[in-house]
């Protein structure tokens, strides 16, 4: 029989709608079941508050539970491939944070590459560093820590979470950008460097400004600038690190990721959710008081983001000869 060229070409139109027409359903219904949101890091923390915000708000707007599941280990490797081997159906998804850029580069042996095997959904927030010293150290502003840190090369300690982790990265960063020589003392995390900081045991530490917060304001530390390109809404008086070093900028970054290959309209419903939320002034000032600025985008400025970070701690940890045991 033969086929008249109109018809072939609407089974053509027909059959090439079909899949348009399924994920367009499949969106619709998603979520039909509860969701896994992986946080690759122990409970607390600016990860794990994230985490527990935006799923709070994304069950109540599509009428599912988005249950948080903790999973560290080996500087969040652990709980990022737990999401990159799950089904890419939008039931298992990852806050991802800046650990993932610096990973890329400090860890040779990954049995993932996590802009290859990752989907990114949407950002959510951008938390600021804390620069802080121990009182007793005789500088009250960034220019005089830096003159004063040339002036003592090697005799200024300073302490981080872990070799390797965020804070460490970035103080090597602060070290080159300024060309100062200090000494580099890991932590088991930044609560134990922090109590060593209060005792003068070190010097200086660089940590997610919740951290040393409460310290902060009761003058038990001092407090010399935030890591962000501008200043927290939180602590106003303190000047931002890129107000005395042209260029700099090194907060943490905190998103949403899916397995690769997951839908597209998955994608995007859980995109414009996000971005609802993070337009919530409730949610905006849960985030302010945290020290951190939403960071609301489509997934392809997500993606940018992490490459562009990737790229960029890839430098600092070659410079800076950074190894992980």
């Amino acid at each position: 029989m033969k086929l008249h060229r109109r018809t072939f070409l609407q089974r053509v139109i027909c059959a090439t709608a079909l899949p348009a027409a399924a994920q367009t359903a499949w969106a619709q219904a998603y979520p039909a079941r509860s969701v896994r949101v992986v946080v690759p890091v122990a409970a607390g923390g600016a990860n794990d508050v994230t985490a527990r915000l935006i799923g709070q708000w994304l069950s109540e707007h599509l009428g599912q539970p988005f249950v948080i599941e903790n999973r560290p280990g080996a500087a969040t490797n652990v709980g990022t491939e737990v999401v990159i081997r799950a089904s890419p159906d939008g039931y298992t998804l990852l806050i991802a944070g800046s650990n993932a850029a610096i990973n890329a580069t400090l860890f040779q042996s990954l049995s993932f590459n996590f802009i290859r095997d990752t989907a990114p959904i949407g950002s959510i927030v951008r938390v600021p560093q804390l620069m802080q010293l121990t009182p007793s150290l005789p500088v009250q502003t960034v220019p005089e820590f830096i003159a004063y840190a040339k002036a003592h090369p090697r005799k200024i300690a300073m302490g981080s979470g872990g070799n390797g982790s965020p804070a460490h990265v970035v103080g090597e960063y602060f070290k080159l950008m300024t060309g100062t020589d200090l000494i580099h003392v890991p932590y088991r995390g930044a609560a134990p460097a922090v109590v060593d900081l209060l005792s003068g045991q070190i010097q200086v530490a660089f940590t997610e400004l919740a951290t040393s917060l409460g310290h902060v304001k009761s003058g038990r530390l001092r407090a010399l600038a935030v890591t962000t390109a501008s200043r927290a809404e939180v602590l106003p008086d303190v000047p931002a690190l890129n107000e005395f070093i042209s260029g700099f900028e090194a907060s943490q970054w905190i998103g949403l990721v899916a397995p690769r290959d997951m839908p597209p309209t998955i994608i995007q419903k859980l995109n414009g959710e996000i971005n609802a939320g993070l337009a919530d002034p409730k949610i905006k000032a849960w985030f302010a008081s945290l020290g951190g600025t939403v960071l609301p985008g489509s997934p392809d400025d997500f993606g940018k983001l992490i490459r562009d970070e990737t790229e960029k701690w890839g430098e600092v940890i070659r410079a800076a000869n950074i190894k992980v045991e």
